[in-house]
């Protein structure tokens, strides 16, 4: 099933990644999609762990900048009880 979220992106990195979704005949949806799949089907420990492949270059430029919120307090302590299940 399909669910809608909404994401904040730069705006050149919008254009580009349309253009790239459009010259591959994949919805930018669809293109995302694969990306989160690939990232969140593997257990990596940290962020530069992750492959990024040739398509996900060709639409970046430069450097990534990662910004990465603190966790809250709940957050944190979810996620220790979790741990203890």
């Amino acid at each position: 099933m399909d669910a809608k979220i909404t994401l904040s992106f730069d705006e050149s990195v919008i254009i580009r990644a349309k253009k790239f979704a459009e010259e591959h005949n994949i919805s930018l949806s669809r293109l995302m999609e694969m990306f989160l799949d690939k990232i969140t089907s593997r257990n990596y420990k940290t962020l530069e762990d992750i492959p990024v492949s040739q398509w996900v270059n060709m639409v970046s430029e430069g450097v990534a900048e990662y910004k990465i919120r603190k966790k809250s307090r709940t957050d944190l302590k979810n996620e220790f009880n979790k741990s203890r299940k």
